[in-house]
Parts: C-alpha cells; structure tokens; sequence
C-alpha cells in the first residue's frame, strides 16, 4: 500500500504539473508577467574628457531617478533598467555607443548624448533605427529642420533662446554694440550663427566676431582686438576650461568695465569656484534649475526644482547644476512615455511629441509636431554672478 505522503504528493503533481507546462508554452501568456523583463532606457552621456563636468552631473542625476523609480515600484510593476555609456567627449565614440545601445541592448527610447557635436552625429543613426532620442545639448540643428528630425527631442533650451534672451536684456540696458567670442565646436558655431541672425532683429550691432578652439589657453589676443572695437558688452560662447579663462583675461585686461555675458554653458557652481572673484558681474541666461531658491513660491517650476535640488544635494554632497537638470528632464520624459505606452519606440516618439505642460528643470514643456523642444526664451531668467553665487540680474 502506497503511503499516504506519497500519494499526495502524486496527486498534487497531476494536478499542477499541467497547469505550469501551460503557463510556460503557452504564447498568450506575457513574459514580462512571468519574468520581471525590465523597461530599458539607454543612456549616452560625456562622462569622460572634455564635456565631463557636463556629463557626470547627468549621469548622478539619470542613476539617481532610475533608482527612485525602482524603489517606488518600477514601471507598470516592471522594472527600470538604466544603461548608460560614456562617448568620452568624441562624436566618433557617441555614435557606436548609440548603435550599440540600439542594436545589442534593443532599447526602446534614448536619453542624450550631452553636447551638441555629438548629438549632431548621431541624428541620423536614430532617425534611420527609429528609436526616439532626447538629446541634453543645445543646438536648435538637433532638432531642426524637423522633417528630418521626427525622432530627436532635447531639453536644454535653444540657443536662438539663449540669444534672444540676451539681446532682450541688452536692449534693456541700453546696450546695442555687442562683441562675440566663440569657440570653434558644434556648440559654439551654432550660437555664432544665432548671434549674427538675430542681431539686426533685436536693433544690436556685433561690432567684433571672434573665435578661438577650445583648447587655446590664452584669449588675450581676441579680446585685445575686442577692445578696439569699442563694444558695450562682450559675449563668450564656449564650454570648459576656456569659460573660466575669458573670464580671467577679461578681468587681467582691465575690461571690466564692459560687461561680460556667458552662454548658459557657465551655468554651475564649479565654474564659479574656478574663476574666484574674476567672475563677479558676470551676467548669463540660466534656466530656473539654477536658482529655485530665489524663485517666487507660486512659480510652477519651484516645486519640481526643490525636491530635485534636496535630492541630488542629499546623495551627492554637491551643488546641482543645469546638466544635471538636463537629464531629470530627459529622464521624466521617457519614463513617462513608457508609462503610458510601454516600451514600444514609436507609441514613445508620438507620446513625447504630443505632451503638454511638462513642467521640468528648464521650463513648462509645450511639444509639437512642429516644436521637438517645446521650450521659449520666456523659460530663462537672466543671472548675474554676486558674492560667488547666482542672483537674479535687474
């Protein structure tokens, strides 16, 4: 006679086995259901070499979300997966890395790359896969002409804003004879195209135009042909270590009396810590990330901008920065799309193209088939370096 341990457990096997040799072939079942398979999101970032101080921050900032998201539950009860590259400051590098991120890791949406040469570089390699990317950098080629650009998104604001922003103040201030100094990267040849196109809109004479590479180490010769020029405001465009040297040979040559104005590439802390008290007076358009603190409390934006900043400051021990700002835009972006529509790279581009009233780190978001920035001059508040830090400029 069988024991009767024995003949349960038989019993059991007959009864359960078939139900799980059903559930496991059985086509109809989602395997995300069974398995846990996590949303992905890839990620392209200037962690290393020259866009580092730019693409470490959104590297913090993307980890940090990914993990928040995870501990609040994931994604429809999946979780996120975060892959991230470094393009080590080289469009060369950025491409395979997006090709890589596209065709072995199969993503469905991309965040980044950091700077504008690269994002440039890899327009093409999402446009021809399909998969939508959104892009940190500035220049409004990324996303312009947009018959060519139905999958590329970015954050940061434009650099026609930039301007336009500027020029406004400028004008403000009585001031319409502008000098420009521009570094020779994507980023920089971009915003001098903006400078001369917009200059005559906006009433302003560009007076000198002048340029230099981003590994120069001394602009005295450009500044020095600045001053014959008699202009009311000087204007440097660059990224890196030669931000903090336009600032140091400006003041050096006695120029102070000019004011110098800084694309909102100057837009962190550290920058300030590096130029010391040769910054003071230096005047840029920032976006609000920068300054929530200093924000009225009815301001939309305050809220979002608080709690990142508590955040961020809390798990890094550093300041936040615009770039950091930059990917917590990207980042709530996709993960948004991916809520709503799952991982699926065309419900994601139309979703992301279609949203309204995202309010982020650098503006209220208004997407459209004809806008992939979704952003205006108007999301920009003008800053002025006071007692090494930032203060509203009146």
């Amino acid at each position: 006679m069988k024991h009767p341990k024995h003949l349960a457990r038989r019993i059991a096997a007959a009864f359960f086995l078939p139900i799980f040799l059903g559930l496991l072939f059985n086509p109809a079942i989602s395997t995300n259901a069974l398995a846990g398979e996590p949303y992905k999101i890839g990620a392209v970032f200037s962690i290393t070499g020259v866009g580092s101080f730019l693409g470490e921050p959104e590297k913090k900032t993307a980890e940090m979300i990914a993990d928040q998201s995870n501990k609040a539950g994931g994604i429809n009860g999946q979780p996120l997966e975060l892959i991230v590259y470094d393009d080590e400051s080289d469009a060369t590098k950025c491409n395979l890395a997006v090709k890589k991120l596209i065709k072995k890791d199969k993503v469905p949406v991309i965040i980044g790359p950091t700077r504008s040469g690269e994002s440039l570089a890899v327009v093409s390699v999402a446009e021809e896969a399909q998969v939508p990317l959104i892009s940190c950098a500035t220049s409004y080629k990324i996303v312009t002409p947009i018959e060519s650009r139905r999958w590329i998104f970015k954050v940061a604001g434009s650099d026609a804003h930039v301007v336009g922003r500027m020029f406004d103040y400028m004008k403000s201030k009585g001031i319409e004879r502008v000098a420009i100094m521009t570094d020779s990267t994507g980023y920089g040849a971009s915003a001098r195209e903006e400078f001369l196109r917009l200059a005559p809109e906006y009433g302003m004479t560009i007076v000198a135009d002048e340029r230099f590479g981003p590994q120069d180490t001394d602009l005295t010769a450009q500044l020095t042909k600045i001053r014959g020029t008699q202009p009311q405001a000087i204007v440097n465009w660059s990224v890196g270590p030669t931000q903090i040297l336009a600032v140091k040979n400006w003041r050096d040559l006695g120029l102070d009396s000019i004011p110098l104005f800084q694309s909102h590439g100057f837009g962190s802390l550290k920058n300030l810590e590096l130029a010391g008290p040769a910054a003071e007076g230096v005047l840029l358009p920032l976006a609000r990330v920068n300054v929530g603190p200093l924000l009225p409390d009815d301001q939309p934006q305050k809220k979002v901008i608080m709690a990142y900043t508590a955040d961020y400051e809390q798990r890094f021990k550093e300041p936040i920065s615009s770039f950091g700002g930059h990917a917590w835009d990207a980042m709530h972006l996709a993960i948004a799309a991916l809520k709503a529509v799952g991982p699926d790279s065309a419900k994601i581009r139309d979703h992301i193209e279609n949203t309204r009233g995202f309010v982020g780190m650098h503006g209220i978001f208004n997407f459209s088939p004809q806008d992939h920035n979704g952003l205006s001059k108007n999301d920009l508040e003008m800053v002025v370096v006071k007692d090494g830090k930032w203060a509203l400029a009146r």
